[in-house]
């Protein structure tokens, strides 16, 4: 078997993996409530029955299977923003186009019309992107007004707290440890089915998601693995766009070198043909038609 073959066999690690993770991780109610714990630990009364997940799949056309939402009660809203290790500021739009997205769904779950009278009930977010990455000198707190609009007075605000690799051991900072020992492992083996066990491996012996990765070592392995990541999907994609582009671009070309050598009235149409591989002869006769028009 040639090594491209077997290359193209090889089953890959998706490029979401870390994301995939991150879901799976916490539809587990007593993972979930962990996180909340992490980020309220002054609350005692909280329990698993008053979480629910409200994650909300295809609001943009890139769909948001990455990130999480959770209600609290009636009372409060959390969205968690998985934002990997590339930093970006436009989380910030996508922050907002899920909020409002939540609110709508929030508000037909409960029977609430925004078109009567009566003011409509509504919980309280809060906004957290989980950062996989180096810190750096990134900021803690990013805001649209901030970011966009050079803090300028506006009127529609979002603001969101960015959550960073700390020293303790809640489960957050944990979820990050394990993006970066998948990182780690990633350069050393690609995107790879021996990445994905190496940094469950490493993340059991550093006590890192411990517990859940002994109990779902098998479904996170499938999780993290696809024949067809998306990565391969992207370079397929923009693969075609470049060829479709490089035929433009030879039409075009063909087309201005077909007129030149009609108005100079030297060769006949099956003739410029030859030079013109891209133009049907219908094509040549209209082009002629054209410059006779234009002369």
């Amino acid at each position: 078997m040639s090594d491209d073959i077997k290359q193209t066999q090889e089953v890959k690690a998706k490029r979401t993996a870390k994301n995939s993770v991150f879901l799976d991780l916490f539809q587990d109610k007593k993972n979930l409530l962990k996180l909340y714990q992490t980020l309220h630990p002054e609350d005692k009364e909280t329990t698993e029955d008053t979480l629910d997940i409200v994650t909300i799949d295809n609001v943009l056309t890139d769909n948001l299977y990455n990130d999480l939402g959770v209600m609290v009660g009636n009372n409060r809203l959390l969205l968690l923003l998985e934002a990997q290790s590339s930093w970006t500021v436009n989380i910030l739009i996508r922050i907002l186009l899920y909020l409002a997205q939540s609110y709508h769904e929030y508000f037909e779950r409960t029977s609430q019309s925004l078109y009567k009278s009566t003011k409509v009930k509504m919980p309280k977010p809060e906004l957290y992107i989980i950062y996989t990455g180096n810190k750096g000198r990134k900021p803690e707190n990013i805001s649209l007004s901030q970011e966009f609009f050079d803090g300028s007075d506006i009127d529609i605000e979002v603001k969101a707290r960015i959550i960073f690799e700390s020293d303790t051991e809640d489960i957050i900072n944990q979820y990050i440890i394990f993006c970066k020992v998948f990182d780690e492992q990633r350069k050393l083996y690609g995107m790879t089915e021996q990445t994905v066990k190496e940094t469950i491996r490493i993340c059991k012996d550093r006590n890192i998601l411990k517990e859940y990765l002994v109990s779902r070592e098998v479904e996170v392995v499938t999780i993290m693995m696809s024949l067809f990541d998306d990565e391969q999907i992207m370079r397929t994609y923009w693969k075609d766009m470049e060829n479709t582009l490089s035929y433009k671009l030879a039409y075009k070309k063909d087309r201005e070198t077909a007129e030149r050598m009609i108005k100079d009235r030297e060769l006949s149409l099956e003739k410029i043909a030859r030079y013109v591989p891209s133009l049907s002869m219908d094509e040549l006769k209209e082009i002629e038609a054209e410059v006779m028009q234009i002369v």
